[in-house]
This record gives structure tokens, sequence and C-alpha cells, in this order.
């Protein structure tokens, strides 16, 4: 299990839909998702105590969206806004200074980048770091294939460095390929992996 850096100015962490319909238990749920969340706990208290900002990203679906199988998606119903799914697991503790930033509230769109959430003003991800003076992203969270690559990818599209913490991330691999294909994808992007 890797430990924390030593921040430094710049750096900034962000945590990738920590939820419960993503851990073992949920209506999608990420094989071991339950497991990163201690790791990623250590990760925001170090980042907190360096004064570096903590970003959280939630999926915050309205119960009726075209992500959902039901109306045309491609997935089961999950994190609906202000149900016990949507929640951060109970295993992740983060300061309370991290911003929250939501995605995926319209009924048409599926939003897997946290580029694409907003804060409760309205603000999207991208300005909300530059403002905090975050130029280097860690990268962490739920689910490797999905939203951590999307985010990551958008990430290093707004011109930010992005580090990959590999064990605070956990995968689908709806193929048993797709998480190690998603972290090739991204360091083929620029992106670099924490410890390796």
């Amino acid at each position: 299990m890797s430990t924390p850096p030593r921040f430094e100015a710049g750096d900034g962490l962000l945590i990738v839909d920590p939820q419960n319909d993503f851990c073992p238990g949920g209506s999608l749920a990420v094989a071991e998702g339950d497991m990163i969340m201690p790791l990623l706990s250590d990760w925001a208290a170090a980042a907190a105590q360096a004064g570096v900002a903590v970003f959280v990203s939630r999926d915050w679906h309205p119960a009726r969206t075209t992500h959902f199988k039901e109306f045309g998606g491609i997935w089961p119903p999950h994190c609906v806004m202000r149900t016990h799914g949507a929640e951060f697991h109970a295993a992740l503790s983060l300061p309370t200074t991290a911003t929250i930033v939501s995605k995926g509230m319209g009924e048409r769109e599926d939003a897997y980048s946290a580029f694409q959430a907003r804060d409760d003003a309205g603000e999207l991800l991208a300005p909300l770091l530059e403002r905090n003076g975050v130029t280097h992203l860690y990268v962490g969270g739920l689910a490797t294939d999905y939203c951590v690559k999307s985010s990551a990818l958008d990430g290093l599209a707004n011109g930010f460095r992005v580090t990959l913490i590999p064990d605070g991330m956990r995968a689908v691999n709806l193929q048993p390929v797709d998480g190690d294909q998603a972290l090739d994808e991204m360091r083929a992007a620029g992106a670099s992996a924490y410890g390796s």
C-alpha cells in the first residue's frame, strides 16, 4: 500500500466517485472497491495537513436518466441523488476542507469525467483547480477503466500534470484486461503512476 508523497505547492488530490453503489453491496459494485478507502483517507489527511486542496467527485444522478438501462443507457440505476447508494463509503474519511463536485445530474447526461462535475455554486472542476493554484493532480478512486480514466485524460487535456495512484483505484473489468489497458492508455497520454 503506497504512502502519501511529500506534497508540494501546486499539488492537488482528486478522489473519483468513492460511493456506496460502486463498492461491494452496491448496485454497480466494483470488486474490492471498498478496499481503497483507507488508503484514500490517508492521502486526503496528508494532503489537508500539507495545505493541499482535496477534491472529491460523485455521480449524482436523477432517478430518470438516459444513463440508465431503463431509459436507453447501459448501466443499472446507481448513485441516485440523496440515496444511500450515492453517499460516500463509510470507510472514507475526508477533511472538512474537501470540495465536493457532482456530475451526471442532467436527465441526458452521462458525465464520466470529474471535469464535467460542478461544485454547489455551479463551477466546473478545472477553474476550481486553477483558483486553488493546482497544476499537478494526484488521482485515485473508482473505477479505473471508466470515471478515473476519463478524469485523468481530461485533466491532461486541460493542461494539468497527472499522477495516478494505482493502489488507490479499482476497475470494473467488464473484460479482465480493462483496468490494465486503462492504466496503459492514461500513461500513453502523459500520466505518470505514483510509486513506479
